[in-house]
């Protein structure tokens, strides 16, 4: 059975890859599917699933969104969702807005600081992408700021450093709410990252799954065997579908190659054809 990877990365968030490298690899790679869920974008996607028409691999649209649950950062992955759903591109249109705005501000503290960037520097640097907290800390290194990529977000930009800014966040179940009405499949991406107890991770599938809550991320580069054991029985234990994703963002994430993980990941086209299935009869498609 081939494999695939539902959890991918390109130039349009935070990865190093263009789109049209990103299928190139997977191709190389003999996955027959990937999912695009770039960080709260969709740009990418049409452009993939292009480039992927005529060739022996599928691109699967997708989106991971940022949103937060009780003060910590959740993700939440939207796989086949439609990408021309005018609701979900005005929230789309207002996050990079929101995103912007927060960018320009961190880049007054830290050029108050001395250490000078503008968003417009930023913007020419990656004209293509959703410009994160990656894209800065790879300017910084750029410029001599700093000596490595982990040196920004440690003495500066982290969540704790003197000049992050916070931007707005919607709320985990909005994040669900959002894909379903894209006709997607909400996956809770990551869930032991959120480094939460199995009680709590339950009790935030118990209220997700009230607004449409389809699947969560049980196979993830992260995971150890245990975890992936823990996620398996609660999601069966709440009626949801699997889904498994490297997280593959390239040199960004140096150590995660695309589809195997560490090394030893492996998800089967099988959790496509279940997650497929799941789609296909919540939206009446069959």
């Amino acid at each position: 059975m081939k494999a695939i990877d539902l959890h991918t990365h390109s130039i349009y968030s935070d990865g190093s890859l263009t789109v049209e490298e990103l299928v190139d690899l997977a191709i190389e790679k003999g996955l027959s599917h990937i999912a695009l869920t770039d960080h709260d974008t969709v740009d990418g996607v049409k452009r993939a699933m292009d480039y992927a028409a005529n060739k022996d691999i599928t691109v699967i649209p997708g989106i991971e969104l940022s949103s937060e649950y009780q003060g910590r950062d959740i993700h939440i992955v939207g796989l086949n969702i439609d990408i021309n759903n005018e609701e979900f591109k005005e929230y789309l249109k207002d996050f990079v807005l929101d995103r912007e705005k927060r960018n320009e501000k961190m880049c007054k503290l830290l050029t108050d600081a001395g250490l000078t960037l503008s968003y417009e520097e930023l913007r020419g640097e990656f004209p293509d992408s959703v410009i994160t907290r990656a894209h800065f800390s790879r300017l910084m290194l750029k410029k001599g700021y700093t000596q490595s990529l982990k040196e920004a977000f440690d003495r500066y930009i982290g969540d704790s450093g003197p000049y992050f800014v916070p931007r707005h966040k919607i709320s985990a179940s909005m994040a669900v709410d959002l894909i379903k009405k894209a006709k997607g499949i909400p996956v809770l991406a990551h869930p032991m990252l959120y480094h939460m107890s199995m009680a709590r991770i339950s009790d935030l599938v118990d209220e997700l799954k009230g607004y449409g809550l389809m699947a969560i991320e049980a196979i993830y580069t992260t995971n150890t065997n245990s975890d992936e054991r823990d996620i398996r029985v609660l999601a069966a234990r709440k009626g949801l579908e699997i889904s498994g994703g490297s997280d593959f963002h390239g040199k960004a994430k140096p150590k995660t190659e695309l589809g195997t993980g560490y090394g030893s990941l492996f998800i089967p086209e099988s959790v496509w054809f279940d997650l497929r299935n799941r789609w296909e009869k919540e939206y009446s498609l069959k």
